[in-house]
């Protein structure tokens, strides 16, 4: 997609991103929860991806001295399968680099294939697993971590 843009989010995204994360997860982060994490979370940092006007997909991470853990991340579905997963990561990363950040560490539920596959192109290796992780499923999850000191941008 040509008219793709990624910028940090904003307290007016956060309509378009609560109906993204109703769409994406059985058990969705509040409205609330966006919004504290943009206003009083010092360690939060949050993009979204835009298509035309539409935000249509965001990530999240904390930013914890040379560390990013990512909190999030998500494509509302009609736009799944049209490669914005990679830019999308690959604005997570690029922030990353931007603020020295050495490593980035995430949580994926083993059963997201999808998922995995995508972050492994990106370089992250599973390290370990979180079992009865997710409280809505009980599902275990793959823990994943990436050194930045590799070249991790995909066109």
């Amino acid at each position: 997609m040509s008219d793709v843009t990624i910028r940090e989010m904003i307290l007016s995204d956060i309509e378009a991103v609560c109906e993204i994360e109703n769409k994406s997860f059985t058990t969705p982060w509040s409205k609330n929860a966006f919004i504290d994490e943009i206003k009083n979370n010092k360690l939060a940092y949050y993009i979204v991806i835009k298509s035309g006007k539409s935000v249509v997909g965001y990530a999240g991470m904390w930013l914890i001295l040379d560390e990013a853990h990512i909190t999030n991340v998500a494509i509302h579905p009609n736009y799944r399968g049209k490669g914005l997963a990679n830019h999308l990561i690959n604005g997570v990363l690029d922030s990353c680099k931007q603020k020295k950040i050495q490593k980035v560490t995430l949580e994926v539920r083993e059963y997201n294939k999808t998922a995995i596959s995508l972050y492994k192109k990106f370089g992250f290796y599973e390290f370990g697993k979180r079992i009865g992780y997710y409280t809505d499923t009980k599902e275990d999850a793959i823990i994943m971590w990436l050194d930045m000191d590799c070249n991790n941008i995909i066109d």
